[in-house]
């Protein structure tokens, strides 16, 4: 029987090329389709208040195509827990939701929440989510200290933020360090009994040792790596370079 993928594909940056132009292409839902098809968990998106990239549309059209087509999948939204954002979650429905404590004007997520001064506004978005019976997940930096915080507030996963381990593509010695910190809050996580996602700057040639560290990492939303590695190899073959790295293929 085949291993269950960790793989959810981003599909933030196809949305950004098709909105370059007036026109249906590449299709969201077209591609998604595609690394579904070829074994990815499901599809992340990050619609955001501008909607640059993912529109709101995608994000009912994405859920559409899972409960349609392929029911043993996952969409989840990434998103900062906005009455706008949560009305949406709301409304769509998607089998996870990822908090993240991004200003409208990032560029990308890059820092996890800090527990000191955002709890109140959380524990209120996800008791409001596992109403909706949604898994909520919230973006932590590496820190040991982040999972706990987290569990406390009523998420039931982490997503790790592995920019930092990313960043090290040229620099094994700061890498490693850089995935002590990683493997020391998955750590952290699995004992507190929540479920460990990771994410950003993840890609066929750093995963490997990732989870040699953090094996019991059980998802991957991954975008930016992965759309620039299928512009080579195309979509369903960079989901089975993906699927390969993680050891699942």
């Amino acid at each position: 029987m085949p291993a269950v993928s960790r793989l959810s594909v981003n599909v933030n940056a196809v949305a950004m090329l098709r909105n370059r132009r007036d026109l249906p292409w590449p299709s969201v839902t077209g591609l998604a389709a595609i690394a579904m098809e070829a074994g990815a968990k499901g599809i992340t998106v990050h619609p955001r208040p501008d909607e640059r990239h993912i529109r709101k549309a995608d994000v009912f059209d994405l859920a559409e195509l899972i409960e349609e087509r392929f029911p043993n999948k996952e969409l989840c939204l990434e998103g900062y827990p906005s009455p706008d954002f949560l009305r949406l979650v709301e409304e769509a429905r998607p089998e996870q939701v990822l908090f993240v404590p991004d200003d409208p004007d990032q560029t990308t997520s890059d820092h996890g929440w800090d527990f000191s001064k955002d709890t109140g506004q959380l524990e209120t978005a996800i008791a409001a989510s596992r109403e909706w019976a949604v898994t909520v997940s919230l973006f932590c930096d590496p820190d040991p200290a982040a999972p706990e915080h987290a569990a406390r507030v009523g998420a039931e996963r982490i997503e790790i933020y592995t920019g930092p381990y990313g960043a090290c593509h040229d620099d094994p010695g700061k890498a490693l360090k850089e995935l002590g910190r990683v493997a020391a809050t998955a750590e952290a996580a699995h004992a507190a009994g929540l479920g460990v996602n990771a994410g950003h700057d993840l890609t066929v040639e750093n995963i490997p040792a990732l989870l040699a560290r953090a094996p019991f990492i059980r998802e991957m939303s991954i975008g930016h790596g992965f759309t620039a590695d299928a512009l080579i190899y195309g979509f369903a073959e960079s989901v089975n370079r993906f699927r390969s790295a993680m050891g699942e293929i």
